[in-house]
C-alpha cells in the first residue's frame, strides 16, 4: 500500500518525479489525472503494491479555480488510497503566471491536510536549475535571463521566489520566507530549525536554497515531519525508500524510430536539429493542418512507419518568440495524438514524446491508464511501460526543458 502520494502538474513531470522516487527506492506508479480512462479507481490501484503514487495532472496552465479543483481531487484519491505524505510537484523553472498556478494549488492541499508550513524547492542541480538567496537560476542566469523569459504561455520576468511566490497566495510576503544556502551547508538540524522558526513567525511557505544534488538531501532530511513537501523532482531523490531501486530492465523494442515533438523550449529545439541532422523528419505546421488535417497527418504517418535505423521526428518545435498564436498550441496537441494513435495501431510499439502537454495529449489518446518506470536515460528522462487493449507499449516522455542534444538518437541505443 503507498504511503507517499504525489500531484504533478504535468505528465512529463510525474514520470520525472517518479524516475527520482524510484531511484530513491520507492515502487512508483504514474496514473493520470481526472480524465484518465479508468477514473478514480486507477489511483486505488496503482496504490496496491507500491510505495508511491504519482497523479499526472494537466494543471499547469489551467484557469487557478480548475487547476485547485483538479489538484484537491487528486489529494482527496491519494489520501482514499492509503497514502499519509505528499508532495506537490511543479516545474524547475517555476513555471507560473502572476495568479498561479504554484501557489494557489501548494496553499489549497496546505490547508486540506491542516498543516501549517510547507517548503519550496524547484531546484534541479542536474539540469542547471539552482537557487541561492531566493532566486531561481538557469544554468548561470537567472531566471528572467533565460529562455524562459519568453516562453509563450508562462513567461517568467523575475527569478526572485519570493516575489514571484507572494502575490499567488493569500498572506503575500508575509506568508513567504527564505532559508538562505548558508543554513543550508550547516545541515539539516539547522534547515529543521530555520523552517520551525519561520513558521513560528506566521510564514507558511519556506523558499530553501540549494545549489548540489547534496543540499536537496540536506533538505529531505530536515523536512521529514513535514507532511507535506513542494518543489522540482529533484528533491524526491532525498526521499528514502524501502527498497533498493526498483527500475523495470526496459530497451526499446525493433521497429520504426519516432520522436513526435510539441516542445518549444531551446534543449528541444536542439535535439530536433541533432535528430534530424542525422535522420529525417516532417514539420508539422498549423497552416497545413487547418487547410487540411487529415492529408497532413497522414503524410506524416507514412513518412514515420517508412522507418529507419535513425529517428524520425514529426515536430511543430519553433522558438518561442517564433510562436505566431499560442491558441494553435491544441491543434498541433491533437495532430500529434492522432499521428501517436494511427503509428502504434500500425504496431509502433514505442515513441518519444517531447513536451508536457504533448506528451499529456498523446497518453490521453492511448488510452494508457499507468505508466511503470525503466532506467534513467538522462536526468529526468526515462522509458516507461504502458499498456494499450492488452499490448506493451513503451513511452519516454520527456520535459521540454530536459535531456542532452542527442537525446533523440541516444534514446533508442540504451542511452549510452
Amino acid at each position: 500500500m503507498a504511503t507517499l502520494g504525489v500531484i504533478a502538474d504535468d505528465l512529463t513531470g510525474a514520470t520525472d518525479v517518479a524516475i527520482a522516487l524510484t531511484a530513491a527506492g520507492h515502487r512508483t506508479t504514474v496514473v493520470l489525472g481526472a480524465d484518465a480512462p479508468d477514473g478514480e479507481d486507477g489511483v486505488a490501484g496503482a496504490a496496491d503494491g507500491a510505495d508511491a503514487v504519482v497523479v499526472a495532472l494537466k494543471s499547469r496552465t489551467m484557469p487557478v479555480d480548475a487547476a485547485v479543483e483538479v489538484s484537491l481531487d487528486a489529494l482527496a484519491r491519494l489520501r482514499r488510497a492509503g497514502c499519509e505524505r505528499f508532495y506537490v510537484k511543479y516545474c524547475s523553472t517555476f513555471d507560473s503566471t502572476p495568479d498561479g498556478n504554484i501557489g494557489p494549488v501548494s496553499e489549497a492541499v496546505l490547508e486540506a491536510l491542516g498543516e501549517d508550513v510547507t517548503v519550496i524547492a524547484p531546484a534541479f542541480p542536474a539540469n542547471g536549475r539552482t537557487v541561492y538567496r531566493g532566486h531561481l537560476f538557469v544554468g548561470d542566469d537567472p531566471l528572467d535571463e533565460s529562455p524562459m523569459r519568453h516562453h509563450p504561455l508562462t513567461p517568467m520576468t523575475d527569478s526572485s521566489l519570493l516575489r514571484l511566490l507572494a502575490p499567488q497566495v493569500g498572506g503575500g510576503e508575509d506568508d513567504v520566507a527564505l532559508v538562505p544556502w548558508p543554513v543550508v551547508a550547516e545541515g539539516a538540524d539547522a534547515v529543521r530549525d530555520a523552517i520551525a522558526r519561520a513558521g513560528a513567525g506566521g510564514a507558511r511557505f519556506v523558499v530553501v536554497d540549494a545549489l548540489t544534488d547534496a543540499d536537496l538531501r540536506t533538505l529531505a532530511r530536515a523536512t521529514r515531519d513535514l507532511r507535506l513537501l513542494t518543489g522540482g523532482s529533484a528533491l524526491a531523490q532525498g526521499l528514502t525508500g524501502p527498497h533498493g531501486s526498483g527500475h523495470l530492465p526496459l530497451t526499446p523494442p525493433e521497429g520504426p524510430r519516432v520522436v513526435l515533438s510539441g516542445s518549444a523550449s531551446r534543449a528541444t529545439q536542439g535535439q530536433v536539429r541533432h535528430a534530424l541532422a542525422g535522420g529525417g523528419g516532417h514539420h508539422l505546421l498549423p497552416a497545413d493542418l487547418r487547410e487540411g488535417f487529415e492529408a497532413t497527418v497522414s503524410a506524416a504517418v507514412a513518412r514515420a512507419l517508412e522507418g529507419g535505423a535513425s529517428p524520425f521526428v514529426v515536430y511543430a518545435t519553433a522558438a518561442p518568440e517564433h510562436v505566431v498564436d499560442t491558441a494553435d498550441a491544441p491543434l498541433i496537441e491533437e495532430a500529434l495524438a492522432e499521428i501517436a494513435e494511427r503509428l502504434v495501431d500500425a504496431g509502433v510499439r514505442a515513441l518519444l514524446v517531447a513536451g508536457g502537454e504533448t506528451s499529456g495529449a498523446v497518453v490521453r489518446r492511448l488510452g494508457v491508464a499507468s505508466l511503470a518506470l525503466g532506467p534513467e536515460i538522462d536526468p529526468g528522462v526515462a522509458w516507461t511501460l504502458g499498456h494499450r487493449d492488452g499490448e506493451d507499449i513503451q513511452l519516454m516522455l520527456k520535459s521540454g526543458n530536459f535531456g542532452r542534444e542527442d537525446l533523440f538518437v541516444r534514446a533508442w541505443e540504451g542511452g549510452k
